[in-house]
Order: structure tokens, then sequence, then C-alpha cells
């Protein structure tokens, strides 16, 4: 892979990097780490990577590796920059022949991530979004049991995903605040679109529902701020159940406080991110059920995320790392003429890509009308 951002000092990037090499599938071997020429090529020796194939530009980057011989140049390339510059490298990556895993959320807006879907769709490339959670073994399986029907029929979900790293005006000038609070870099949105679109992929993810209208709420509560940095959303799903969504950055105390709860007309499932390998199945009048990563899951898909034996904490890196080989199995099966859609790799794509920037754009619109509902439009 080639990566574009993630330079020396960046969160995200040094997490991307370590969720990449986990399985041993995927080389990094070229990149443009920054707008900075000596910071990319100070983040490239210090990678390991040959000077040769540390880039200036990602321009640079993608004309430089399409001369390659096929079997020499990146396969993909991997976005970690602020969100203004996701559309724009992804677009021209698949102009140039490469495949693309970006950082969500995909783009600055919705229109740019309909337009990536066209660029998409005139090419023979390959699109994953880093939405990271989908990748925990638990929530596999949690989506595998109501796929079964094992809660019945859906009724309600709570979605909660509480921060705190930036309850005050001190915390902004913290690099990776500093654009995420910039409507230039972030978009039209902080904390929706930092991680209530999270929230909001989970929910569709592992109930098989789609958001179908919504009310909106949205709070700058620290004064001085122009995006928001806490929100709370009421939803219709396409059943026609109901359910709230919360998501704040200046919750304080909280760390990365990310919660489902999933209620059925038999039963009930619930997950959270801080305790990532436990499962609660609740049913009426029956005990309560703690099902843990490793033991006797139904999912094939949650087995195969897994890498250690029951006992053995895995987290947010590994559940990371499942993005990773499963975009590189997709990869490899393209490569050897095998059907290679998303769906059939477990791999976030174009779709959660566009209704994740529908989710932002629908919820602040609400949020700034007096009209309890909104219909969930997207273009």
């Amino acid at each position: 892979m080639g990566m574009v951002g993630g330079a020396e000092g960046a969160f995200i990037g040094a997490i991307h990097r370590i969720a990449a090499r986990l399985d041993g599938l995927i080389d990094l071997v070229a990149g443009s780490f920054s707008s900075n020429p000596a910071l990319t090529e100070k983040t490239a020796a210090m990678l390991g990577i040959d000077s040769s194939r540390s880039y200036d530009t990602y321009q640079q980057m993608f004309i430089e590796e399409a001369k390659l011989p096929v079997d020499q140049r990146i396969d993909f390339v991997v976005i970690v920059t602020p969100n203004h510059l996701h559309f724009p490298i992804a677009k021209l990556a698949i102009e140039s022949g490469f495949h693309v895993l970006s950082d969500k959320p995909a783009t600055l807006n919705l229109h740019e991530a309909l337009s990536l879907k066209k660029s998409l769709d005139n090419s023979d490339c390959l699109y994953g979004l880093t939405h990271t959670y989908t990748g925990y073994p638990m929530i596999k399986e949690a989506k595998y049991r109501i796929s079964q029907g094992e809660i019945g029929t859906i009724r309600k979900v709570i979605v909660e995903y509480s921060q705190g790293w930036l309850c005050g005006t001190e915390d902004e000038q913290v690099k990776q605040a500093l654009w995420r609070l910039d409507p230039q870099q972030a978009g039209i949105s902080c904390c929706i679109a930092d991680i209530g679109v999270h929230a909001a992929n989970l929910t569709e993810y592992v109930s098989g529902l789609e958001i179908s209208s919504l009310c909106a709420d949205l709070n700058h509560v620290v004064p001085g701020r122009t995006l928001d940095d806490d929100g709370t959303v009421l939803l219709r799903f396409n059943n026609d159940s109901k359910g709230v969504l919360l998501a704040s950055q200046v919750a304080l105390g909280e760390e990365n406080n990310l919660s489902l709860r999933i209620y059925g007309d038999k039963a009930s499932l619930e997950w959270n991110q801080m305790e990532p390998n436990s499962l609660w199945l609740k049913n009426h009048n029956a005990p309560t059920i703690l099902l843990r990563a490793g033991v006797a899951l139904k999912s094939e898909a949650a087995q195969n995320a897994l890498r250690a034996p029951a006992g053995h904490p895995e987290g947010y890196l590994e559940a990371f790392a499942n993005i990773y080989v499963n975009f590189a199995n997709q990869i490899n099966a393209k490569k050897a003429g095998k059907t290679a859609t998303n769906d059939d790799f477990d791999v976030p794509g174009i779709k959660d890509a566009i209704r994740g920037m529908a989710f932002i754009e629908n919820a602040v619109a609400a949020s700034k009308e007096e009209t309890k509902w909104h219909t969930f439009k997207i273009g």
C-alpha cells in the first residue's frame, strides 16, 4: 500500500499502519505523508521506506507508481488526511488505477461522495471505508444473530458515542482538534461527522435496517465554536421502529464510550466498545446471557475476526486490522478473477460512504429547522 497523510506525530496514521501490518498481508512501500516535503522524507526514513518512493505530493506518487511494473507498484492507497482532502485524493487514485481505502467520513460533503461513486462505476477499482467498529468480532456476532431472527422484530435502537476530549477551549489547540473544528477542513460538522457517523453506521450494520427519517438537535456547547460538539438525533427506521443516537465530545470524563442496544420482540442485545469482548443477550422472563469472544460463537465472520483464544483480550487495533485484512483479501480475490464485492468480504464501501455523508447533512439540516421529522434524503 501507499499512504497519503499520517506523518510522524499523526495519531490516526500510526493506527492505520499498525492495523495494516498486523496480519502480514500488507506492506507499506510508498507514501506522501505530509504537505511538508521535509516531514514526508523524515517519516519515510523512520518507516524504512526507500527514498525513491517517498513523494512530495500525492499527485506525484500516483504518476510515478503507475509507471512501475504491475507487480512492483502499490495495489492501493490509504487516505488518512483531514476530511477536505479525502475526495480529491480518492478520485485521482481511482483515475490512476489504484484501489482506495479511506478514513471516514468519506468526503467533505454528500455531493463529493456521489461523484466518487460515479468515478468508481467507471473504473475497475475497489473502495473501502474504515468504519472500524464493524470489525469487532462481537459486533459481527450481534449482526448474525439479528439476521437469524434471534431477537425477533426490532422495536427500538439506542446508540451512544460519548467522548470528553473537547470539553474545554484549551483542548482546541491539540493538532487533532484544530482541523476538526475548522469548517474548511472538517466540513459542516465536527461531532456528528467525526463520531456520530460511526454510531449511525454501526446501527445500520448490526440491525440490517436503514434510517428512513430523523429529528436532530445539534449544539456547539463550548463558546466560540461554529461546528457542533454535541448532538442528539431521533431515528426512524425502514421497518417503522424508532431509535435514539447520542453523540458528544464534551461529555466530561468519557473516554471513547460507544455503546449499542437493540431491542426486539423476543430478546435484546447490548454491546459496549469499552468491553468489546462481551455481548449481552437479554431475554424476557429468562436469565440474561453473557456471550464472550471465542466461546461458542455462531457467526463465521465473528470467528474469522478473532486471532487469539478465549480470554485473551482483543480490541481496537485488531478491529481496525480486520478491515485491512478483509480489504486485502478482496483485492487478492479480484486479482484472481473472482467476485469481490464489499458485501462478499465484509468491507464497508461506497454505499456506506454515501449513507454516512447523507446522515451528516440530513442531521445538520434537520437541526436548523423547527419541523420535527425530516425524511432521510440522498442527493
